[in-house]
């Protein structure tokens, strides 16, 4: 039933005396002060406020320190989360993945930095900033960063360290004595040693010197630094990894499945140096084949309690920036001992399958192996022997040997494909890019990378083996239980790569907002959105918004993790799956190794919370090296841009809108810039956020989400990854700027939100992509590309 008028009224005077005392909690307030503070006078309206605290009282929400006296205990409606500070004027308290973020104004962080772990108080569901309720920080329980990058700019007695990183908007003041031989424009790494109040800047120390703002080397060193992450190996370390033997002793071999009589093959991207994976293949005499997904043998090597172990869990992950490698291992382990190069023999940990000719797999076992690789293709290499058509005259030898293997392997490849859609699986395919780089880092020209048959055949195959060795373990584990008359759960520890279903709200937003483009996303069963979902990616595919489309898809689902729990991969439709096959690349893959070889040599499963705790690690780093490649590209595409003729135009789509702006896709590039509302000056734009559009207040000119557009580059800014844009074209009709009416006062709202983190701000319409929890990126097209995040 709908509340009445007065009922409403009430509720929001509840709001306001509880939102005033969750903020103000140093002293204690009587009735007198708070008809004071809201200019009461009248009996009614003191009689309403007496009755609003009566009921804020039994609701627990305010208590009486002493009689008369009504404070709030900030504790009690407290929430813990981290600071997501977008802008100089407001950050965001991402707390809950299934609930909306808390909005906290600059005013009221009280000295919170981005990534700090906060105590919110919250002011109530009237106070809200769109679709997220209001609060103010109470207490920082966490710094998230002691270190700061940035440019700096000396003054004699002192410097100013400006921060690249969205965690500080004012400049650190570094005094005389701790500036330590940086000079003007270098890019540095500040410690910090006093954090921000409402009254005092950041004070901080030069702990080192990365190179000049705008050389390629310093800037993507700055990225690293920005994010957390390391630039080198210690020395220590490099020298524990040379200590390691390169000789394969016979003992060791014995104790292993030799493989090295059969066919096998690596293949990889041309420019891959650290091959994780081979496959073997051979005809069976009853008709099946066996294929044997082999895996470089890492936990061989690296043992538990030595210092590459301690930096490959602290790492848990090869960071892949637009020009370089930071790998887990060090060199002479990740390219080297490890790595499955041609025509020599390697230590592997191997699943192998025996199939059907129809897919089936009817035998599988699971263990150590030797292997030794006959070939390394590239994907190019592998694709155009895919190509050639039966009956195709072939004269080149290695085409001639690998054709029937790699043909049958594609066949297999595609009916495992199939099977996966059938049984729900999500078709996620977002573009790669991809930069041709001069010796100096500069970019050349930008390529969209095309995933084709090899790529995908590869994929299935590292698919397969990730999921049956999750079940596996899992299964076992059951079994045991079940012998002892329990529930037939698993009591195996293994770290699981999970996906949870999206959740329904943002899922409903997203299904909405896909409704107004034409398509239906139904949220009634898992599997009527799979279905409808891979729909609309194939009607979309080749169209300017595929791109666009796909990206707030993957925003709409959960976001993937590693835990202990076996909570299965809602996008790839697998009940149980693990990451196995990139160790040389990946902890958790590391962790599975190890605990697939306790439980083969039937040994009791290990701590649990021990393995969890690893697995959040993992989780979390994985989401800071996502975030620095997204940086890395970001400045390319930025920097590309910056490069060409500024008369040039470009097509676009648009990408999102805003009450202070038009994001807008390069269609060549993917590089997405801002055209500000401020610069539409032929009327005043408002934005609909319901239909995801600007519409114009005298003209009723519409620019809509996904429309074709043309723009020319406005301006660049490398320290910003940013870029503005110029409007040249809407749907094929010219835009033709006038001395009219103009939104120039909405340009306050920041700068199109496309900072160094990529950040957006203000009311939006981009799919529903709201600020809630954090999205996915389940399937990111980059693990045997080489990196698809499954």
């Amino acid at each position: 039933m709908a509340k009445n008028k007065h009922q409403s009224y009430y509720d929001q005077q509840k709001a306001e005396i509880l939102a005033f005392l969750s903020v103000n909690t140093t002293q204690p307030y009587t009735l007198q002060d708070l008809y004071q503070h809201y200019d009461v006078h009248n009996k009614q309206e003191k009689m309403l406020f007496g009755m609003v605290i009566e009921d804020l009282l039994q609701e627990g929400k305010i208590y009486q320190v002493e009689k008369g006296k009504y404070t709030v205990d900030a504790e009690a409606n407290a929430v813990i989360g981290r600071l997501d500070h977008v802008n100089p004027r407001f950050g965001f308290i991402r707390h809950d993945e299934n609930k909306p973020d808390i909005w906290v104004s600059a005013d009221d962080l009280n000295g919170a930095i981005d990534g700090d772990l906060v105590k919110v108080a919250t002011f109530g569901e009237f106070y809200r900033k769109g679709d997220n309720p209001e609060g103010r920080v109470i207490e920082i329980l966490e710094r998230g960063r002691s270190e700061v990058v940035g440019k700096i700019q000396t003054f004699g007695n002192y410097a100013l360290v400006k921060p690249d990183h969205k965690s500080l908007h004012e400049d650190i003041f570094i005094p005389k004595d701790k500036i330590n031989g940086a000079t003007k424009n270098d890019l540095v790494i500040v410690k910090i040693h006093t954090y921000p109040t409402g009254t005092q800047q950041a004070v901080g120390e030069v702990i080192e010197i990365l190179g000049k703002a705008g050389e390629n080397n310093a800037e993507m060193h700055a990225i690293l630094a920005e994010f957390g992450l390391p630039i080198r190996f210690p020395k220590e370390i490099e020298e524990e990894a040379e200590a390691i033997s390169e000789k394969i002793e016979e003992n060791e071999i014995k104790k292993r499945r030799d493989f090295r009589h059969i066919q096998t093959f690596t293949i990889d991207p041309h420019d891959a140096k650290d091959f994780d994976d081979a496959l073997s293949f051979r005809e069976l005499d009853n008709g099946n084949y066996e294929i044997g997904v082999h895996i470089a043998d890492v936990t061989h090597y690296v043992k538990p309690g030595t210092r590459l172990e301690e930096e490959a869990l602290s790492r848990a992950t090869s960071v892949y920036l637009v020009d370089r490698t930071i790998p887990m291992l060090p060199e002479k382990l990740s390219n080297n001992l490890c790595s499955l190069r041609p025509n020599e023999d390697k230590l592997t940990f191997s699943a192998v399958f025996e199939m059907s000719h129809d897919g089936r797999v009817v035998g599988e076992w699971f263990g150590r192996t030797v292997i030794h690789s006959d070939k390394r293709f590239t994907y190019e290499e592998a694709q155009e022997i895919l190509e050639i058509e039966e009956g195709q005259i072939v004269v080149d030898e290695v085409a001639l040997k690998y054709m029937k293997p790699l043909h049958i392997l594609n066949h297999l490849a595609k009916i495992l494909k199939k099977e996966r859609f059938q049984k729900g699986a999500i078709n996620f395919e977002t573009n790669e890019v991809k930069f041709r780089l001069d010796a100096q880092g500069k970019p050349l020209g930008v390529v969209l990378k095309i995933r084709k048959d090899s790529h995908k055949l590869i994929e299935e195959f590292m698919l397969l083996a990730n999921k049956k060795v999750a079940e596996f373990v899992f299964n076992l584990g059951r079994k045991k239980k079940s012998k002892d008359g329990e529930e037939p759960e698993s009591g195996n520890t293994m770290v699981y790569r999970t996906h949870e279903p999206p959740n329904p709200e943002k899922l409903l937003n997203f299904a909405n907002f896909a409704g107004r483009l034409g398509f239906t996303i139904r949220t009634d069963s898992e599997k009527g959105l799979s279905n409808t979902m891979n729909k609309m990616m194939e009607e979309v595919e080749g169209t300017p918004v595929q791109n666009v489309l796909e990206q707030l898809a993957v925003r709409t689902m959960s976001k993937a993790r590693y835990t202990t729990e076996p909570l299965g991969h809602f996008g790839l439709a697998f009940e149980h799956y693990s990451h196995f096959t990139s160790p040389i690349r990946r902890y958790p893959d590391m962790m599975a190794h190890r605990l697939l070889q306790n439980y083969l040599d039937k040994k009791k499963a290990p701590s649990l919370e021990e393995y969890e705790k690893k697995s959040k690690h993992s989780s979390d780093r994985e989401k800071l090296a996502a975030e620095a490649e997204r940086a890395s590209i970001k400045y390319k595409q930025v920097e590309f841009m910056s490069m060409q003729d500024h008369n040039s135009i470009f097509d676009g789509v648009v990408t999102g809108v805003t009450d202070f702006g038009i994001f807008v896709e390069i269609t060549s590039t993917n590089c997405e810039g801002m055209v500000r509302l401020a610069d539409l000056n032929d009327d005043f734009y408002e934005l609909d956020k319901e239909n995801f559009r600007i519409v114009g207040k005298r003209t009723g000119r519409i620019i809509t989400f996904g429309e074709a557009v043309k723009v020319r580059v406005k301006a660049t800014d490398l320290e910003r990854r940013s870029m503005d844009l110029e409007l040249v074209s809407v749907g094929g009709k010219a835009y033709k700027s006038s001395s009219g009416m103009s939104n120039k006062s909405r340009g306050r709202d920041g700068r199109g939100g496309s900072s160094r983190g990529g950040s957006r701000k203000g009311d939006s319409g981009r799919g529903g992509s709201k600020r809630s929890s954090s999205s996915d990126r389940n399937s990111s097209n980059k693990d045997k590309g080489k990196r698809r995040r499954r």
